[in-house]
């Protein structure tokens, strides 16, 4: 108790004049562009640079420290908006739990400018804020100023997307609460359709009135489209609503607002991060490994390694010794990518398992090594790691290859674990990825370690030519839909890119049977093709959100050519954490009579996935003053805006604007 209390006044402290000069939170002021001449909003963001181990707060503390404080000096006129935060994570120390943000975190902010004729703006404030590692507390005070150009000026557009993408997105839905005698009841409006694994509940403090017990667990249940959480409380006297985030993890949350009203009872329970939980994501990822090896792009190398270990006659220390390579290799793989994928997600990039496969660059190496493994099946060449000797480190190289080609590969139970991995502890998260390159490799192991089945191996023969020849068609298939995927990616010019690379890398590939000289000259020029090709392509992830049959993925340029032809337009948007959006779809816009009216009356239908916060649809909905979806809007044909509907929505609304063309 004594510690408590000696941390919450050190964390006091920092309302002090005697605060010290920021040096471990670094804060800067910048604008995302210009002013009007005539007056306007401009987004400004407060961005800190955290030294490492250091950590600032969000706008409700927690059990001990203070949120930022700012003074502003803007010209006559102007006005600065409260911030908006970014989804903060829970930090626990000494039996205390904070709200803070690690690494660099921006708050953004939106300054109003009355009309000027001066040539820059500039404005500057005076802050006041807590920097703590896990040992000490050190108030800090910084100044920053902008100078904000007027008329025109350079623009932060795709850096402010990245603070924006960080925001947590507002449920438009409302939220209900309940009281008990100890404990505070939220009912969440979150569709059943959306997977949560461990959520976290964070409240905002009313004034110094802190409602929940932060140190206390969260339970959470499912009740239908109702995320339940039940948290202790604390409140002597409560608001009439309560606000917070939910984080759904990675960065990545839900801002909702909670007003009393009815919290459904039962339900399944989610969420924690016991045993149970890691146990079920251990099998699953180990079950579905064990399955990955009957897809089209693992199969090959894994029947490939059985035929390797017939032809060596099924000795038992040389099958062992390689099955064991294998295994380290495969392993080592996926948590390899494994710890990729979490250190790409800790830097607040949204990303799941395949995340590289968003690169045109990494789908180029993958059909430079999938045409290789298909040209050495169809006998062009020798692939010397699946064919040659048993040396350990060939066995390993061969599980790593067998990791990296996985990947594209989806199989069952995958989704779920991996799913979970993303949030549990990174120890337990690499387990997970490790107990996929496990699965991968379990078929392996059982031949070399199972003497039953090891002597059910055929003897070797011509059979072996035969399959390897066989096997080379599903292989075949795996370069197929790495052009595929390469085009949509890149477009024309990569699919070109790509069917000229594997022409070439036939013919080194040829070349290296002709001689040591020769076989040189070919390494050293397949090489020269992969990294070559894959400098000439343009890094653009994919952006395609998910677009049903009759609609096209939004964006304003999409929609624009569409309303010059005449033709009306109908512009959805929607996210998968949307519980009235999801409703709305089902009840009116995937409707029978309403996509036939759609398509009788040549009806244009975007649609806008706001799932992962995309930036361009975040600027659209604030420039219309919303700041949440669904929005719904239908442009009439030769209309010069676009009607607003109601956010509850009804068949008959939208076939009679369909067969009402102006």
């Amino acid at each position: 108790m004594l510690l408590r209390v000696f941390l919450l006044l050190t964390a006091l402290i920092a309302a002090l004049p005697a605060a010290a000069q920021t040096t471990n939170l670094v804060p800067r002021l910048v604008a995302e562009g210009p002013v009007a001449a005539g007056g306007g909003e401009v987004e400004l963001a407060l961005v800190f640079e955290a030294k490492e181990g250091w950590h600032g707060y969000w706008k409700n503390p927690g059990d001990a420290g203070l949120p930022i404080a700012v003074e502003w000096e803007v010209p006559e006129g102007a006005e600065v908006a409260p911030f908006r935060f970014p989804t903060p994570q829970r930090y626990d120390a000494f039996g205390l739990v904070n709200y803070v943000y690690k690494g660099e975190h921006a708050l953004l902010t939106r300054l109003t400018l009355p009309a000027t004729n001066r040539g820059a703006v500039t404005v500057s404030g005076e802050g006041r804020w807590l920097a703590c590692t896990d040992k000490i507390c050190v108030p800090e005070k910084g100044q920053f100023s902008v100078v904000i150009p007027v008329g025109s000026g350079p623009e932060r557009g795709d850096e402010f997307d990245r603070y924006r993408q960080q925001l947590p997105r507002p449920i438009s839905s409302e939220a209900h609460f309940d009281l008990d005698s100890d404990r505070l009841s939220l009912a969440i409006p979150v569709p059943a359709s959306l997977e949560l694994y461990d959520p976290e509940l964070f409240i905002e403090a009313d004034g110094l009135n802190h409602i929940i017990d932060y140190a206390a667990s969260q339970g959470f249940r499912r009740v239908g489209d109702h995320l339940v959480g039940d948290l202790k409380l604390r409140a002597n006297a409560m608001p009439a609503e309560v606000r917070g985030v939910l984080a759904l993890g990675g960065g990545s949350g839900l801002s909702f607002t909670a007003v009393p009203g009815e919290v459904p009872e039962g339900g399944e329970p989610i969420g924690g991060k016991g045993w149970d939980v890691i146990g079920i994501a251990l099998l699953g990822a180990l079950i579905g490994g064990m399955l990955l090896n009957l897809m089209p792009c693992v199969f090959p190398i894994l029947a490939m390694k059985a035929v390797h270990l017939a032809k060596a006659g099924g000795e038992e220390k040389e099958a062992r010794r390689d099955a064991l390579g294998y295994t380290m290799g495969a392993m080592l793989g996926t948590a390899g990518l494994g710890l990729l994928l979490l250190a790409i997600r800790e830097g607040g990039a949204a990303a799941g398992w395949a995340f590289q496969l968003q690169d045109p660059r990494t789908i180029f190496l993958l059909l430079i090594l999938a045409a290789a493994i298909t040209y050495n099946l169809a006998g062009l060449y020798r692939l010397p790691v699946l064919a040659g000797s048993m040396r350990t480190g060939g066995s390993v190289g061969t599980g790593a290859l067998a990791a990296f080609v996985a990947t594209p590969c989806a199989g069952p139970f995958l989704g779920a674990a991996l799913g979970t991995a993303l949030i549990l502890p990174p120890a337990g998260a690499v387990g997970v990825f490790a107990a996929l390159g496990l699965g991968l490799a379990l078929p392996f192991l059982a031949i070399a370690f199972i003497p039953a089945l090891r002597k059910r191996l055929p003897k070797p023969g011509e059979w072996m030519i035969k399959l390897q020849r066989w096997l080379a068609i599903p292989m075949a298939a795996t370069v197929a839909a790495a052009l595929w995927l390469l085009s949509r990616l890149a477009g024309e010019e990569a699919l070109l890119i790509g069917l000229v690379a594997i022409a070439v890398l036939g013919l080194l590939l040829w070349l290296s049977t002709k001689g040591r000289a020769l076989g040189w000259i070919a390494v050293v020029g397949a090489i020269a093709l992969a990294i070559g090709g894959a400098m000439m392509l343009p890094a653009r992830p994919s952006v395609e959100a998910r677009v049903p049959d009759f609609a096209e993925l939004w964006s304003e340029e999409a929609v624009a050519p569409a309303r010059a032809e005449g033709r009306p337009v109908f512009v959805y948007f929607t996210a998968d954490w949307c519980l009235s959006c999801k409703a709305n779809e089902a009840s009116s816009i995937n409707r029978e009579a309403v996509l036939e009216a759609f398509e009788a009356n040549d009806v244009a239908v975007f649609v806008g996935d706001w799932t992962d916060g995309d930036p361009a649809i975040t600027r659209f909905l604030e420039a219309r003053g919303r700041a949440a979806v669904p929005l719904y809007l239908w442009y009439a044909q030769g209309a010069d805006s676009p009607e607003e509907l109601p956010q509850i929505l009804t068949p008959s609304m939208l076939t009679e604007r369909a067969q009402s063309r102006k």
